[in-house]
């Protein structure tokens, strides 16, 4: 059956690979992004962008240094679109999420996701909220964030990668379907030690770059062992990290 879904940070890395997917399948997309004229914030254009809709993908992001910002941000722009998606009709709210943030304190973006779920299962509309592990570019991005002068300071942390293609597509088929509540969690088919994919990721893009394994960077120690990997019966994705990597060297 054709939908009409509305993803919401529909230009970002995520938001775009699902807006895409879900055409793909058939599907009518209604792109909500600040750049397209949609402010979450104000709630300036939601109304009217959401008329008809039958489901929301929530692929938002915002970077924060500080917890209460990243809280009041994230908060303000769920209830939001909560509030117009209730106005509107709209059957189904997929949350994009990350798993182990309800492990982890002192994180300003995993504060405010914590605060955006406890708004999402709280609130009026049906839901699904599904957590996923780091996606396979997270070693680049951690390394974009800490390097000065061709050094990077990068945490020695064990992950479970996914590629963010798989998480557009899984976000495209839960939208499809009805609500369930929290989703198992998803991560990519192997662990990685994240300076190590650092290294393959910086080599595969030819940049050169010094990496320095340390637990005192962005990312602290409450951060090492087990914490940032899927819990039992986690829905594993098929992309492994060295395929993502092969199309990465093209």
């Amino acid at each position: 059956m054709t939908m009409r879904i509305a993803v919401a940070g529909a230009t970002g890395n995520i938001g775009a690979r699902t807006a895409t997917t879900l055409e793909r399948a058939g599907h009518e997309v209604v792109r909500i992004s600040r750049s397209l004229g949609v402010n979450l914030i104000t709630g300036d254009g939601l109304d009217v962008t959401l008329r008809g809709v039958d489901a929301v993908v929530d692929a938002t992001s915002y970077e924060a240094a500080d917890p209460d910002d990243a809280v009041a941000h994230f908060g303000t722009a769920t209830r939001n679109l909560l509030a117009a998606e209730e106005q509107a009709g709209v059957r189904h709210h997929v949350l994009l999420s990350i798993v182990g943030i309800d492990r982890i304190e002192g994180n300003a973006h995993y504060a405010g996701k914590r605060e955006q779920e406890r708004l999402v299962a709280q609130g009026p509309v049906p839901w699904t909220i599904v957590p996923f592990t780091q996606f396979h570019d997270f070693a680049a991005t951690v390394t974009s964030w800490t390097e000065q002068d061709g050094v990077a300071p990068i945490p020695p942390l064990l992950v479970q990668p996914i590629a963010p293609a798989d998480v557009a597509d899984i976000l495209a088929e839960i939208a499809t379907d009805a609500p369930q509540g929290r989703y198992r969690d998803v991560a990519g088919p192997e662990p990685q030690d994240l300076v190590d994919m650092a290294r393959r990721t910086s080599d595969a893009r030819g940049h050169t770059v010094k990496l320095i394994p340390t637990s005192s960077s962005l990312l602290g120690p409450e951060m090492a062992g087990n914490v940032l990997l899927p819990g039992e019966g986690a829905r594993i994705a098929p992309t492994t990290f060295d395929e993502w990597l092969a199309d990465a060297r093209r």
